[in-house]
């Protein structure tokens, strides 16, 4: 339940700070008086939007603070998920904005995003205003009534994860179904170019030793020339290197038998000689091996020319680079020729979770339409105690061709308040004051079932009057046996009702305008009673009246039957 809520420097409010009790709250106030300022004040700190012109003029901040009693809710997963702080006996929400158009939102002064608070004020308050009367006219909202009264929770969860695996299953089937269209486009491309570079037979090294090769092909008769002449020097006839080389080692062998360093000499010189002899050989072998051959030159320069062409068409400079497209390619195929096997796994899949989505959209259309006869019973039985003797309600089921995340069934509410008058649906029949009455009495239906720790009702009562508003103030004071209801009015019938009478009220002063909010007093109540009843001027007779009102036995018994059924229904 709310405790407390503190407002500064919020549109017409320097600074408020008010506490709230628990059971039946009325919040009262002329025309124009700042109601709907407090109520805005607090839908901030529920999560809605802010704009920087809602503050204080000629400040640079507002401030709301809003302090709840969350020990009867088990709110512990929602913070663990969230990772905040948390308090099993109060929780603060706090919103501060600035005029240049920032905001912050803190939870137990933990800073947290706008979208969670807003789900955390989801399950602290609901705030009924008049423009939520326009909801009976949404079946999305409709749909929601009947699955709370239903207490479909459970199998609406349910039904909510074989929808979401039918979907994903449904799009992995569509996703499969264009891989094939696409291959379609693409397979003769792809299979076109494995072919080419698979018929190709291309080997990891082959460009280098086919360029080394090519390069020994075309000057074969220089390098032939070149290995002739070494030959030549090292053995040929007259001077040449192994001669000279020879009558050196002649030479040394001849002094070192009376020169022992000459050993030295002798022995190296006999190591390069040999070496030279190796060379000679090996350059006349190459001499030999070395031909020119135009026929392997040819297929050489045309192998080559065929590994260019293949690199120039696939903007790669390397045999590694199109054989990993090769392989590629060879991936795509195999993925194009097992599709036909995936897409049959894949149509199966789907059969199997939109059968199990449907058997669950149909458990849940069953439950919903087994709870509705109840539903209309208690409903009409509302209506004709808040004066529609003749009120009829129904609620219509029409199935959808496919399941949506919601189920298969579109819920209309028909409504007829008249004898002789065909039900109809509740946007183009009700009046401003049935609409009124139908709604509250689908939110004490609802009350209990949605578990929320306090209701908040801005002028429900719109169009009521009399007898009618009088009952209207004895629902929701019964509403709140069960949890903390506040009410915004201005029929004294529904404020006397209030277990707890706050006001709201302007003061001017030389500079500027001030909204206030104070509750109470039992004495200050008859008063702000009476001035409900006469209007303008306070007479005497509405004095008598109002503490007529607010006696307690001003307060009928006739209501505890209806009271009784909504309690009954709720726990």
């Amino acid at each position: 339940m709310l405790k407390s809520l503190a407002i500064e420097n919020y549109a017409l409010i320097d600074s408020l700070n008010i506490d709230f009790t628990a059971g039946f709250s009325v919040i009262t106030g002329e025309t124009g008086a700042g109601k709907s300022i407090i109520l805005g004040a607090l839908s901030l700190i529920l999560g809605q939007r802010a704009d920087a012109k809602h503050i204080k003029q000629n400040e640079t901040k507002c401030t709301i603070e809003g302090v709840f009693d969350i020990s009867k809710y088990d709110l512990k997963p929602l913070f663990s998920e969230k990772d905040w702080e948390y308090d099993d006996a109060e929780c603060i929400l706090r919103r501060e904005i600035w005029a240049n158009g920032k905001s912050r939102a803190f939870v137990n002064d933990s800073p947290v995003y706008l979208n969670d608070l807003k789900t955390l004020g989801d399950q602290l308050i609901d705030v009924h205003s008049q423009h939520q009367n326009l909801a009976l006219n949404d079946d999305m909202f409709q749909l929601l009534v009947v699955d709370l009264l239903a207490k479909t929770k459970s199998l609406r969860e349910e039904f909510t994860v074989a929808f979401a695996e039918f979907k994903s299953a449904e799009k992995e089937y569509g996703s499969l179904q264009e891989s094939v269209r696409r291959n379609k486009e693409e397979e003769d491309y792809v299979r076109f170019q494995f072919t080419a570079l698979n018929d190709a037979k291309l080997q990891p090294t082959e460009q280098d030793e086919l360029e080394t090769e090519l390069d020994e092909l075309t000057h074969a008769e220089e390098i032939k020339s070149g290995l002739f002449a070494i030959a030549n020097l090292l053995s040929g006839e007259g001077q040449n290197v192994e001669s000279l080389l020879k009558a050196a080692l002649e030479k040394a062998h001849g002094v070192q038998g009376v020169f022992s360093r000459a050993g030295e000499l002798s022995s190296r010189i006999e190591s390069a000689y040999i070496e030279l002899k190796d060379v000679r050989s090996e350059a006349e072998r190459l001499f030999e091996e070395i031909e020119f051959n135009p026929d392997r030159q040819q297929i050489v320069e045309d192998r080559l020319s065929l590994i260019y062409d293949l690199q120039k068409k696939h903007s790669v400079e390397t045999i590694q680079q199109l054989l990993d497209l090769q392989q590629d390619f060879a991936a795509k195929l195999e993925n194009m020729d097992s599709l036909d096997e995936k897409i049959a796994l894949a149509e199966k899949n789907l059969a199997i979770k939109q059968e199990k989505m449907v058997a669950k959209a149909q458990e849940l259309s069953e439950k919903r339409q087994s709870a509705t006869p109840a539903i209309e019973k208690e409903l009409t039985e509302k209506l004709t105690y808040l004066g529609m003797p003749n009120a009829r309600f129904s609620c219509r089921f029409r199935q959808k061709t496919h399941p949506d995340e919601t189920g298969l069934d579109n819920v209309q509410f028909l409504f007829s308040a008249n004898k002789n008058v065909e039900m109809q649906p509740v946007s183009q029949i009700a009046s401003g004051g049935e609409i009124s009455r139908l709604m509250l009495c689908i939110k004490a239906m609802i009350a209990g079932a949605a578990a929320l720790p306090t209701i908040i009702f801005d002028e429900i009562d719109t169009g009521t009057s009399g007898e009618i508003a009088d009952k209207m103030g004895r629902i929701m004071h019964d509403m709140s046996r069960d949890m903390q209801v506040i009410a915004i009015t201005h029929l004294p019938q529904i404020a006397s009702k209030g277990d707890t009478h706050y006001i709201v009220y302007k003061q001017d002063s030389e500079d500027s305008t001030q909204t206030f909010m104070s509750q109470l007093s039992e004495k200050e109540r008859v008063a702000e009673i009476a001035r409900m009843l006469s209007g303008a001027e306070t007479t005497a007779q509405a004095v008598e009246n109002a503490k007529v009102m607010l006696a307690p036995s001003g307060y009928p018994k006739g209501g505890e039957v209806v009271a009784n059924s909504v309690t009954t229904k709720n726990k």
